[in-house]
């Protein structure tokens, strides 16, 4: 029997622990997409207690304390204490048998706090106070923790709007380990069907210094904020996509379709569609132009809760995979850049697994030579980044498309402990290669094996970015 969690989790064979030992875990870390707080980080904030890092806006957690019949007050509610609220979590998360939570926290404490005992209802105590005597120490704050995890460079997720000032911050102090850089997340300008759009528009409108009262001006203010974006560092973009469609329409039929937007007017499914075809079509142009790269996540059914999401809002963990059909929209919504020569790299995530295979053939079909691997399938992301998921990830991309080539692990994460995962991940890719080479199937060359596991756990983001680190 392996010991719980030793040197060599998850790693079955000679030539994974090699290829994990000698070239992924010296590898430092690149988290292109994640959902952390600049400002967090530009304060140096430090935490009160593990509760605060932990708990705090994480709904992998919350959705696993809830599935153990803990009451929500004692969940997220303000009047239950921090201590309690762990203690719940510690009590949720030995039944947890097979979920990543249980790898991911372990790993959280062994490597940042240096616990091995493992979080149960009867350790809940000592680990408390363990941990939250670390985080008192000046390298526990939110820079400390991200030095210690040997992070070069982080994303943010903003938006277009952002007047960056965090980021300034950051880069004026110098002090940060890690560059942090914007990533452009433009869906307030594209939910034109929701009745905060109209406001969105006018913040937007105020922020650029351009009137909106059509699809020119519209085009012209998320031009600047795009350019004002590129010059504070930004070299990706984000966009969250219920599914993912093209219906082609032309400048003055979206001026339309804003004025009835602007009145109050309902607009149709199809209308609705018409715009953010045409706001992708452009937007993907300014991308391409600067060598930026597009992410598009889809296929999630958010906030399925309705009495839950009135009480406590988005990102609070009812959500789920959604299954639209999305092949075609793909497929029209790439070739409609293509043929118009601003194809930007672009990486598709869909939330759900029965895609896997669908987005692999259809990259095959729009790949480019400005970079190895222009059009990528993201990594398993959200309800798939546990180890089955990211293992059927592996698979796929290597059946149908060329492994080498992919950008790795990111956190998708709120918590400055998440950085963990990509370790996780590292793991998961040496085992599956080892795997491969001690059953025949590929050659033990370590030395081009070890340049494959140091560019997927790095040099391959570096490169497809562009980033200068």
């Amino acid at each position: 029997m392996k010991q719980f969690m030793d040197k060599d989790f998850l790693l079955e064979t000679e030539t994974a622990k090699k290829l994990y030992h000698e070239h992924a875990a010296k590898m430092p870390i690149i988290d292109y997409h994640c959902h952390i707080n600049p400002q967090e980080i530009a304060e140096n904030r430090k935490f009160e207690n593990i509760t605060e890092v932990w708990l705090g806006g994480d709904h992998y957690k919350w959705r696993m304390i809830r599935s153990n019949g803990i009451p929500e007050e004692k969940i997220t509610g303000k009047e239950t204490s921090a201590r309690e609220k762990f203690q719940m979590f510690a009590e949720s998360l030995p039944r947890a048998i097979g979920n990543p939570l249980y790898h991911w926290t372990h790993l959280e404490l062994q490597r940042f706090f240096g616990v091995t005992d493992t979080l149960n209802a009867d350790s809940a105590e000592k680990i408390w106070k363990i941990c939250n005597e670390k985080l008192a120490t000046d390298d526990f704050t939110v820079q400390g923790l991200i030095k210690q995890a040997n992070v070069k460079l982080i994303c943010t997720t903003d938006d277009p709007a952002d007047d960056l000032r965090w980021h300034k911050k950051i880069k004026e102090d110098g002090k940060c380990a890690a560059k942090v850089l914007p990533a452009m997340r433009p869906d307030a300008a594209m939910r034109i069907n929701k009745p905060e759009w109209k406001d969105y528009i006018k913040k937007l409108s105020d922020v650029a210094g351009v009137k909106i009262t059509n699809f020119g001006g519209l085009k012209e203010a998320l031009g600047k904020r795009i350019q004002f974006f590129h010059d504070m560092g930004c070299r990706a973009s984000d966009h969250a996509l219920e599914n993912v469609f093209y219906r082609a329409a032309s400048d003055s039929k979206i001026d339309d379709i804003m004025d009835k937007a602007f009145s109050g007017g309902v607009l149709t499914v199809e209308e609705i569609e018409e715009y953010k075809s045409a706001l992708l079509l452009y937007l993907s142009k300014e991308y391409a132009e600067r060598g930026w790269g597009m992410q598009i996540h889809y296929s999630a059914m958010r906030d399925n809760n309705s009495r839950r999401f009135k009480e406590q809002g988005p990102d609070t963990g009812f959500d789920s995979i959604g299954s639209y059909a999305c092949g075609e929209g793909i497929v029209a919504l790439l070739d409609a850049m293509e043929s118009r020569g601003h194809l930007p790299k672009t990486i598709l995530y869909s939330l759900n697994p029965s895609d896997n295979a669908l987005i692999a053939t259809i990259i095959g079909s729009f790949q480019g030579p400005e970079v190895p691997g222009k059009i990528q399938q993201g990594s398993a992301w959200w309800f798939n980044d546990t180890k089955t998921g990211m293992e059927a990830q592996l698979t796929n991309i290597a059946n149908l498309s060329v492994l080498g080539n992919i950008v790795g692990m990111l956190t998708d994460s709120r918590s400055f402990l998440s950085y963990t995962r990509h370790e996780y991940y590292r793991r998961i890719l040496c085992n599956w290669l080892g795997k491969l080479v001690e059953n025949g199937e590929y050659p033990a060359d370590m030395a081009f094996l070890g340049k494959i596991v140091e560019d997927i756990s790095f040099n391959n983001a570096k490169r497809y970015f562009g980033f200068e680190i």
